[in-house]
Formats: C-alpha cells, sequence, structure tokens
C-alpha cells in the first residue's frame, strides 16, 4: 500500500513538472547545466543567451560547446531568440547570469511588462549600491513576488554530468521554496531548503575571494598547510560578515557557506582559485581574468565586500588584501608577508 501511494505521489509530481514551463536567462555553464537539470527532472525548459547560435547549439545537439564542450545536456532544452520570448512562454525564470549583470537583467524582466517569479542562481552583490540580490528584486518589484536563491558546493560541469550534487533553496516564501525543490530534487541532485535568504546567500559572496587567495598560495608553492589555514580563516570572515548581515549560524556551516567556501577553494574546477593560481605565476588583474576565458566573480565583489566590511566595522582581512591587490596597491608577494605579520589574536 505504501509503494502504491509513493507511486502516486511521484507520478502527481511528474506530471506538475512536466507542465511547468521554466524560462533559464545565461546560457554559460552554470545556466546551462541547470537548464539540463530542470529538463532531466521533466520540466518544459527554454534558455536565452547573448549568444543565440550556442543556445540553438544546446537544443539541436544537447551541448553547451562553448563552456561545457562534450557534455550531453538532456533532451529537450529550447532556445529563445530573445528575452521577450522566453518570459511570454515561462511559469517560472531562473536567472544565472554573472552578478555585475543581476540588476540590469531585473530591469529588462520588468521593463517587459512578463513578470514572473524569480529562482536565481547568481552569486554575489549588486555593483555599486552592495546589495544583496534580494534586496533588488524587492526594490524593483515589491516583496510580494515570489523569489528564491539556489546555491551550494556545486561545479556546472559536474552538475551537468549528471555527479551526485546536494544544493540550497532559500526563499521567505516556504510554499515557494518547497515548489523550486521539487522542481530540482531527484536522486543525482539533492535539494534542501531554508528561509534564511541572507544567510544563503553570503557563502556565495565570500568564497570567491578567499578562493584567489587559495590559488595565490598553492601558486606561490606554499602547500596544504597554508591552504587549509587561508580556508579556515576565511571560514571565520564569512562567519563574522554573516552575523553582522543576520545569518543563521547553522545555514553559514551548511551547504550553501562552508560546503560552497571549502569547494571553491580546493579544486582547480574553480575559476576564482584558477585567476588566483595565475596572478601568482606573475600575470597581471588584466592577464589573468584574459586567461580564464569566463567571468571571475571575485573581481567584481570583493569592493562590496570589503565596502559592507568597513562598513560595519567587520574584520576581513584575507578578503581586503585580495581586493588591493585588484586595486593595483599591493603585489602577491606583498600579501603573504602582510597577513603573516599581523598580531596574533585568540582565534
Amino acid at each position: 500500500m505504501k509503494i502504491k501511494k509513493r507511486k502516486i505521489q511521484n507520478s502527481l509530481k511528474q506530471a506538475w513538472q512536466s507542465n511547468m514551463r521554466i524560462g533559464v536567462i545565461g546560457a554559460g555553464s552554470w545556466g546551462s547545466a541547470l537548464a539540463s537539470a530542470l529538463a532531466a527532472n521533466g520540466a518544459s525548459v527554454s534558455i536565452y543567451g547573448r549568444n543565440y547560435q550556442n543556445t540553438v547549439g544546446i537544443e539541436q545537439h544537447q551541448c553547451n560547446e562553448t563552456y561545457l564542450p562534450g557534455i550531453q545536456l538532456a533532451k529537450g532544452i529550447c532556445a529563445a531568440k530573445d528575452l521577450d520570448e522566453l518570459l511570454r512562454d515561462s511559469d517560472y525564470v531562473l536567472i544565472a547570469v554573472p552578478s555585475h549583470g543581476f540588476k540590469n537583467t531585473l530591469l529588462q524582466i520588468k521593463a517587459s511588462k512578463k513578470i514572473r517569479p524569480i529562482i536565481w542562481a547568481s552569486k554575489g552583490l549588486v555593483p555599486g549600491s552592495g546589495n544583496f540580490f534580494h534586496d533588488e528584486i524587492i526594490k524593483i518589484f515589491g516583496p510580494s513576488l515570489p523569489h528564491a536563491f539556489i546555491g551550494g558546493p556545486s561545479f556546472a560541469k559536474e552538475v551537468a554530468m549528471n555527479l551526485p550534487t546536494a544544493v540550497l533553496v532559500a526563499s521567505s516564501d516556504a510554499v515557494f521554496a518547497e515548489q523550486v525543490r521539487q522542481l530540482f530534487h531527484r536522486d543525482v541532485f539533492r535539494v534542501y531548503v531554508t528561509k534564511d535568504v541572507i544567510g544563503a546567500q553570503i557563502g556565495g559572496i565570500v568564497k570567491n575571494v578567499i578562493a584567489v587567495a587559495t590559488g595565490i598560495s598553492d601558486g606561490i608553492g606554499f602547500g596544504a598547510n597554508a591552504r587549509a589555514a587561508l580556508i579556515t580563516r576565511g571560514i571565520a570572515e564569512m562567519m563574522r560578515f554573516g552575523r553582522i548581515m543576520g545569518a543563521n549560524k547553522d545555514t553559514l556551516m551548511g551547504l550553501s557557506g562552508c560546503g560552497d567556501l571549502v569547494l571553491t577553494c580546493t579544486d582547480n574546477q574553480s575559476r576564482n582559485k584558477r585567476f588566483g593560481l595565475a596572478l601568482a605565476s606573475g600575470m597581471s588583474v588584466a592577464a589573468a581574468q584574459e586567461s580564464i576565458g569566463q567571468v571571475v566573480e571575485a573581481v567584481f565583489n570583493a569592493e562590496e565586500i570589503c565596502n559592507k566590511a568597513k562598513q560595519y566595522n567587520i574584520d576581513m582581512p584575507i578578503s581586503e588584501h585580495v581586493n588591493q591587490i585588484f586595486l593595483g596597491n599591493i603585489t602577491v608577494n606583498e600579501v603573504f608577508d602582510s597577513l603573516v605579520s599581523r598580531e596574533t589574536k585568540v582565534e
């Protein structure tokens, strides 16, 4: 009887998912991987990116040769010619654009007058204002529009390859959070939920800057001990930042906090860590960015993080030193000389 009931529940869930139309904005590696995860779970998915030919390739060949070459994506992802077409044919919108394009994407959605509940997978702060993304959504659309963040320790390539992954969905609207969870959740893509929208975002904001530091350390040849120290002290910075911003400690210690930070700092799939390695090799910031070939979020977020840290008197020395590299005020080697010469404190 229990087995039959479970089968009925699964059938109802699949029927609901197959009727849901999700429009993905952003056809990079992360947007494509999440589009594939949604399509594999039965949703009707369309995708829009700046390069229409790239999205056509996703539709026709189930492959994003630009950002996920050689990886087979799920069938059934359709290419949208423009944003209006995508929004017209969608029930929910998933935004997976670089942080510096997030606000403009929201404004384009508002201008279209085709407002849909928003899921976002972008990580960062709004350049200039330093706003959290959920605050920007509320500012532009008002508090009644359902919105949810999805994030956690998840490299796009591994998600696209259907390797086991666990993420977190955060929304102040528990019903919407559960709907989003059901859209994504399956055996290889486990989804947890929380109401702590601020806490869920903070790991994704801080981790990229710490990953640059670990990349520099590895590139210089400082070894595993130094990497572990940077990760641990980076977590301390994240915890201090999160506490002042109003995050729940448990969220920061979970998937989207420590989980995302540790992953990004320990694996060379991380473009921010590779960026740090490039800086350690002697490249300039501009040359290192070019060598990565994709957006390096730390470059766009370090200054906003440090501005908030200064505003709220939060001690974030690793983040501050990385930002000083980006500003051209300190060299890679000087960073670690400065960090190790800091006065010791109680941990």
